[in-house]
């Protein structure tokens, strides 16, 4: 029997409008007003200068360890900025220049990073999810909400995160199948920022591209200039705009890089060159969108040292922040808590409402000092 084909070959496309020598294809700049732009610009300013201004935070020993987005900020802006409010943004744990974009206050993401849950909790009608540190596992969580959507007949798009590491992981794969086989309106964003930790990509897959592998689940795949602001919001709108028509999900793959520490608990010299690093600090975004927003005469005054002012007073709400009720640990976990665990809860409220202990100093005070001789304080 002869062997017959089943499917024709598969095109993958690669976007780019503004590349990383400034040159723009006016053909497929997208239509967006001046105010738009502007905002974008600042939200990337603002991204850039709030991760540069938390490593020395982490340093100082003020935050705890954190993923910088340095050098990924148009991947996350671009996508983001097409969602409604009433859409649902499902982050990974580098997207802070789009949680910022979707309403979080500066001070409760440094709260997250300094180790408080409180830090971590959307409010009450944001319709995002938190912070996800387990590599992946936010994906078939997307897709149950679009999921969701779908069922509710509700006009709602979700869009989720993740980097390129996370198609490694079975959860991808997962939701990607679950996605393209109910028709759900997802859109997944990989940031591909070419390591995974210390793992290059080209260690990872044999696939030419990430995109491709959202055919294999039956939906479209694309590849875009990640550090290219426009052509990431450009992808995003029309993935967007098709979800929300009926039209199912969407893989965009953003190829960016990470100029920066994979988290400020790793030591990147260790596995990638300085010359790779400064040819990908000449794609910078923020260089980039800077140029082309002066050539469009859109570039404020002044803009750098507002967002520097904002950046400080969010930290300064954020170490204002009394400490939270430690009995909170107890309250998410239960319905009902088990008689151990209540248990637990009432040791440690009544430790809490017991007065400190006396210092050694204190119940032992030193002998006076003899006559003549001098009291030295420590």
């Amino acid at each position: 029997m002869p062997r017959t084909p089943l499917e024709p070959r598969f095109t993958i496309e690669h976007l780019s409008i503004l590349d990383s020598d400034g040159n723009l294809d006016t053909a497929l700049e997208p239509d967006l007003p001046a105010d738009e732009l502007k905002r974008l610009y600042r939200a990337m300013l603002l991204g850039r200068r709030l991760d540069e201004r938390m490593v020395r935070l982490q340093r100082q020993g003020r935050i705890g360890t954190f993923a910088p987005i340095k050098g990924q900020e148009a991947s996350q802006l671009g996508s983001v900025s097409t969602l409604r409010p009433t859409d649902w943004m499902v982050p990974s744990f580098r997207e802070t220049a789009a949680m910022i974009w979707r309403g979080w206050p500066i001070d409760k993401l440094l709260l997250f990073f300094a180790g408080f849950l409180e830090g971590g909790q959307p409010a009450p009608a944001q319709h995002d999810l938190g912070i996800t540190i387990p590599v992946a596992t936010q994906l078939p969580h997307a897709v149950g909400l679009a999921y969701a959507a779908q069922y509710r007949g509700e006009d709602a798009v979700v869009m989720a995160f993740f980097g390129d590491g996370a198609t490694s992981e079975g959860d991808f794969h997962e939701a990607a199948n679950f996605a393209g086989v109910w028709h759900v309106p997802v859109v997944f964003v990989c940031q591909n920022n070419q390591w995974a930790i210390s793992v290059p990509l080209k260690k990872q897959t044999h696939s030419r591209t990430i995109a491709q592998k959202a055919l294999a689940y039956g939906f479209p795949g694309i590849q875009v200039d990640g550090n290219d602001v426009l052509a990431v919001h450009a992808a995003s709108r029309e993935a967007v705009e098709r979800a929300r028509a009926g039209g199912g999900p969407t893989l965009i793959e953003c190829v960016t890089y990470r100029l920066g520490v994979h988290t400020t608990a790793d030591d990147p010299t260790k596995y990638r060159t300085d010359e790779e690093v400064a040819e990908w600090a000449r794609k910078d975004p923020l260089t980039r969108f800077t140029e082309y927003l002066r050539k469009k005469n859109l570039l404020e005054d002044g803009l750098e040292a507002q967002v520097d002012a904002e950046i400080a007073e969010a930290i300064r709400r954020f170490e204002a922040t009394p400490p939270p009720d430690p009995l909170a640990i107890f309250a998410h976990a239960y319905a009902e808590l088990p008689p151990d665990v209540a248990a637990q809860r009432r040791e440690l409220a009544e430790r809490l409402q017991a007065p400190p202990p006396r210092r050694a100093d204190e119940e032992h005070p030193p002998a006076p000092p003899m006559r003549g001789q001098r009291m030295t304080r420590r």
